[in-house]
């Protein structure tokens, strides 16, 4: 008699994923609080209990969705500290791996981005905030420290931060709203390097001795 073949089970991970990439999906076309338990079960192919079972429920999920992305972006936070490069190479590779990050989780992106600034939609409270205000702590402590190393010539410091916040944020605003525009990580580090080009002690010198 012909073997049959038992289907394989698919992997605890590959249903969170699929629970995940399709609820992500779901949010974004339909919105949180239209969005279904049922919808989101239906399109990742699983049952109601393997959602209860990784997620509890919808909540559960979206919540995983925010958190997943914000425990990588902890991460670069922490790495951003005790490096040995410069401070123009470490704002310059800490930009480039926040910006990748935003791309690798553009979905996610799209959904916080449509919660954080469009309508109420009874999603559960992240504190978005305080993620934007470690972004902010993390670029001032680096002009601060290029300031104290004269790496950076004595300037006003929150106003660096911004304009490097400010090119960090419309590159990744530019992928969401027009990505045929092409603001991607080669032309991002381009315009990286004329803001440090403008901050550079070297340069401040070097003009000081040209009057």
């Amino acid at each position: 008699m012909p073997q049959t073949r038992m289907k394989q089970a698919p992997s605890d991970e590959t249903v969170r994923e699929r629970l995940l990439t399709c609820a992500t999906k779901l949010f974004m076309r339909k919105g949180y609080t239209a969005t279904t338990v049922r919808e989101i079960v239906e399109a990742a192919g699983v049952t109601k209990p393997a959602l209860y079972y990784y997620f509890r429920n919808k909540e559960g999920i979206y919540l995983e969705l925010i958190r997943g992305a914000f425990a990588k972006f902890d991460a670069l936070l922490d790495s951003s500290r005790g490096q040995r490069r410069s401070i123009t190479e470490t704002l310059l590779r800490f930009s480039d791996q926040v910006f990748s990050l935003f791309m690798e989780n553009v979905g996610v992106a799209r959904l916080m981005y449509s919660i954080y600034y469009g309508p109420p939609q009874g999603a559960p409270f992240f504190d978005f905030d305080a993620y934007h205000i470690k972004f902010q702590d993390t670029i001032r402590r680096l002009v601060n420290e290029g300031i104290r190393k004269k790496e950076f010539h004595k300037g006003n410091a929150e106003n660096i931060m911004w304009a490097i916040i400010g090119a960090v944020n419309v590159a990744m605003e530019v992928q969401l709203l027009h990505p045929d525009m092409g603001i991607e990580r080669k032309r991002l580090a381009g315009i990286l390097k004329l803001i440090f080009q403008g901050i550079s002690a070297e340069r401040a010198r070097q003009e000081e001795k040209r009057k």
